[in-house]
């Protein structure tokens, strides 16, 4: 079988690289071995649109812009980060990413309602709908197992 290639949300991997300057580091044995393997593939689609960090909270609005708390359209750079994502995806063929759920960008299954008041709403994020809609399949950090066992 080829090695297979996962693009993962650099967060995950502890890479200070969140809206907050932080990471979200997964401690979990799978993709420890992923990740001692050479399989995955770090990336941020924030920080590759252009985005700093840190950066203002972002969300998407109801219309599909992503809006900051102060009402400042940064879509741009999400929708470029995701183009991004998946130009990297193509060049190494990578048919399996890890995104940070709830992420305007990486959420898989739900993303804050827009309102900025903390609230989750189904949904996903920017970059995972271009992937999808490009035959990645997308898992959060929640759902390793059910990748390990498409990989198994």
């Amino acid at each position: 079988m080829k090695t297979p290639k996962i693009l993962v949300s650099a967060c995950l991997l502890g890479c200070p690289v969140r809206y907050d300057g932080q990471s979200k580091p997964v401690h979990h044995t799978l993709l420890q071995r992923w990740q001692a393997n050479g399989w995955l593939v770090p990336f941020c689609p924030e920080q590759a649109g252009g985005l700093p960090t840190p950066r203002p909270a972002a969300e998407i609005q109801t219309d599909g812009r992503v809006m900051t708390g102060c009402n400042h359209d940064v879509t741009t750079a999400f929708v470029r980060g995701a183009e991004q994502a998946l130009t990297l995806c193509q060049q190494q063929q990578i048919k399996y990413a890890i995104l940070k759920e709830s992420s305007p960008s990486c959420g898989s299954s739900n993303i804050y309602n827009g309102q900025f008041s903390g609230q989750k709403i189904p949904g996903e994020g920017i970059t995972t709908r271009l992937l999808r809609q490009h035959d990645i399949q997308v898992f959060s950090e929640h759902n390793l197992d059910e990748l390990f066992a498409l990989l198994s």
